[in-house]
């Protein structure tokens, strides 16, 4: 594999597997390299089948429309919702039927069409000091109660993240209601929204606010970060609206691309990645939630304690996706 120097190390090497020209793929991934390589290299290691990692921050769906059917990119990986919904809407992608596929992941993640599914799962918590407010009952509505004013940190509404947040609420409450709430909340921020995740628990170490907006895998990655563990271990993290519908979830996913050359490996690649191996690896490196149900979280993100999700399909996140869009921007939440 041109991006591994070894796979012996992993001690997974089938003996007498050697890959031919045509057991091979590509792989276009917004998900960072240091999650995705060790995963692939255990797919390749037990299949023989060669693959070819291309990370991007940003642009794959630019660059997959521009290549068109000459693109190389078997499947793409995405790192939150929103990406999967963007590649559906371009046509930019080719549905897939594989009862392995509709085994490992449950209905909620995953398109009754085939066109995406999800792999990971990660909660939008709300974080609070333990020497401030300490562990609280909290909800998302409860953002834009006024005793709040001036408490509230998060990160750009038009982050994906919190899109899918809003679009959430609207699903819930409708737009009418999720537009009063959205300037509530923005009436409570403690400064212009900025920075990512972990700068929202920062803030709320700092004291900068008393609630943050932030999600899960963050968290679970800043406390095994030296330089951050202290941060992260001054603070707390809510599960919000548990006694009601349940916490805010969003997913990372994969979609088949168009025209994807090599297609029935890319099909073994997905199932590989819905099924035990794989998933396993996401929660332990990336401190995610497997969406395949018998499959643990990592102790540490266990340690958490167990939580109820909101049971809204994560395709009605894409459903809204334009309207939260819009209800961010007639708000001017940023500015």
């Amino acid at each position: 594999m041109k991006w591994i120097t070894s796979v012996a190390f992993l001690g997974l090497l089938a003996v007498g597997q050697t890959a031919t020209a045509a057991d091979k793929l590509t792989v276009y991934s917004y998900r960072q390299a240091f999650l995705v390589e060790p995963i692939l290299a255990r797919f390749t290691a037990q299949t023989g089948i060669d693959v070819d990692l291309v990370f991007a921050k940003d642009g794959i769906t630019e660059r997959l429309a521009r290549e068109g059917r000459l693109s190389p990119a078997d499947i793409v990986l995405t790192s939150d919702f929103s990406r999967l919904v963007e590649l559906v809407d371009k046509q930019l992608t080719a549905p897939v039927k594989s009862a392995q596929l509709d085994s490992n992941i449950p209905a909620q993640f995953r398109d009754p069409q085939g066109q995406w599914y999800a792999l990971t799962m990660r909660v939008r918590n709300l974080y609070t000091a333990k020497d401030g407010l300490g562990a609280q009952p909290l909800t998302y509505e409860a953002l834009a109660d006024p005793k709040y004013k001036g408490k509230i940190c998060t990160r750009s509404g038009k982050h994906p993240y919190n899109i899918a947040l809003v679009a959430s609420m609207i699903a819930h409450h409708g737009e009418a209601q999720a537009k009063t709430w959205l300037q509530g909340v923005k009436d409570n921020l403690a400064r212009k929204p900025q920075g990512n995740d972990r700068a929202q628990i920062a803030a709320v170490k700092e004291g900068v606010c008393d609630i943050a907006i932030g999600n899960s895998y963050y968290y679970g990655n800043m406390l095994q970060d030296p330089e951050q563990k202290n941060v992260a271990e001054a603070v707390t993290i809510n599960f919000p609206n548990q006694a009601e519908r349940g916490a805010h979830v969003n997913v990372s996913g994969m979609v088949l691309t168009r025209h994807a050359p090599n297609r029935d490996n890319a099909i073994k690649l997905m199932e590989f990645l819905s099924g035990d191996v794989a998933q396993k690896a996401y929660a332990e490196v990336n401190m995610e939630y497997p969406v395949k149900a018998d499959v643990q979280p990592s102790q540490l993100v266990a340690s958490w304690g167990a939580f109820k999700a909101d049971s809204l399909p994560i395709v009605k996140l894409a459903h809204y996706h334009q309207a939260a869009v819009k209800l961010l921007d007639e708000v001017q939440f940023d500015l």
